[in-house]
């Protein structure tokens, strides 16, 4: 027996791909587990040509679920996002489009009750310590998959999925404004002064104004990824804002331990741009702000689900850089990415002087790919 024979399960989970992992069939010794998982990834490796991993950050994750160890949840879910050329599963955030996908796994691995027509999964996230609600519609005793729900940058329609992360506040750092300011101020080189927004909902986010970087703010990844001194400059604001928030003790250390977390996004007032993925034109009036998330030191094709929950909270604290930008007064807030248009719907109310987020909630479609099992050499675990 030279290989190691492991149950494996690949979802889409709205624009992102994953690898789900039943965690009873993995090593209880977290060094033991990640060395099999960076094995099934094939990390580090530029290619990921010796294992499941897609050699490109949105479909280089990974979804544990199990029983839950809680009477308040369903299931428990740890994310991992896997490194690609380095030998590093990074735990310290969550993955809001893998998320949307943890509730059709349950349900269709029988750890959950199926019950139609929509079944509630309430989702215990580790990395977070935060409760998911995901809202699955429900067919035949499984999770539905046909549907005319469509998201930028997925082709084709599915069934939606509402998922809500008004209970992720302070998901990193147990405060929604982990500074205690709407803004804070920061030097970086090649910039000078610069004014930031940190706001941590569902992951901690820093949010910068592409004005003040010299952007436009509708810039393609292919612009960003191929600009190494701005991508530099990102990465500097990034750092520095995890060594703000205590994720890190140095910016090196922010760089190399915990490159997916926190996410920065750069924001600007509703323009008028075209999808990169399909060259349709988007107006400046189907959008309440324009945003560009960056994630894993290069810029998301998407937007992030746990970044829309984010951006969308943020809006919805007067005095932050995105509440500023963002045209939308109601409940509804329509975040332009690279692919297109995605929504989320946000309620807040004031207590105490505070904002309290009520609920989060934006649609996903997810599908099972393939089920089977994945083979890991016996040296390598």
């Amino acid at each position: 027996m030279e290989q190691i024979m492991i149950r494996c399960t690949i979802m889409r989970g709205g624009t992102s791909k994953g690898i789900f992992l039943h965690e009873n069939d993995l090593p209880q010794d977290p060094a033991k587990r990640d060395k099999m998982i960076l094995s099934i990834f094939g990390s580090p490796d530029v290619r990921q040509i010796d294992g499941l991993g897609g050699a490109d950050p949105l479909t280089s994750k990974l979804a544990i679920v199990g029983p839950s160890s809680r009477p308040d949840a369903d299931v428990d879910y740890t994310f991992g996002q896997i490194s690609i050329d380095k030998a590093l599963v990074d735990y310290s955030g969550n993955c809001g489009n893998i998320s949307s996908a943890v509730g059709p796994f349950a349900i269709d691995d029988g750890l959950v009750k199926a019950v139609e027509p929509v079944t509630k999964v309430r989702i215990y996230n580790t990395n977070t310590g935060k409760i998911l609600v995901a809202e699955v519609p429900v067919k035949d005793g499984k999770a539905q998959v046909i549907g005319d729900y469509a998201i930028a940058g997925v082709p084709g329609t599915g069934a939606k999925i509402m998922m809500d992360f008004a209970g992720t506040v302070g998901a990193a750092t147990g405060k929604m404004l982990p500074t205690g300011n709407v803004k804070d101020v920061m030097y970086v080189d090649g910039v000078g002064e610069i004014e930031v927004s940190v706001v941590d909902v569902a992951n901690p986010m820093v949010f910068v104004r592409a004005a003040d970087l010299g952007l436009k703010g509708t810039e393609t990844p292919a612009e960003i990824d191929g600009d190494e001194r701005m991508r530099k400059i990102l990465e500097t604001i990034r750092a520095k804002t995890a060594v703000l928030i205590g994720m890190a003790a140095t910016e090196e250390e922010a760089t190399l331990k915990s490159p997916a977390f926190p996410m920065l996004a750069f924001v600007s007032p509703p323009q008028s741009y075209k999808s990169f993925t399909t060259g349709k034109e988007i107006a400046a009036e189907d959008v309440d702000l324009v945003s560009r998330l960056m994630f894993m030191q290069v810029m998301h094709k998407t937007y992030a689900g746990t970044g829309t929950t984010c951006t969308g909270a943020a809006a919805k604290i007067p005095g932050t850089i995105v509440h500023e930008v963002c045209a939308s007064k109601d409940a509804r807030v329509r975040i332009g990415h690279p692919a297109g248009v995605l929504e989320i719907e946000v309620e807040t109310e004031v207590q105490e002087g505070q904002v309290v987020l009520k609920r989060a909630a934006f649609g996903r479609t997810a599908r099972r790919i393939m089920d089977g099992y994945v083979y890991v050499p016996v040296n390598k675990v």
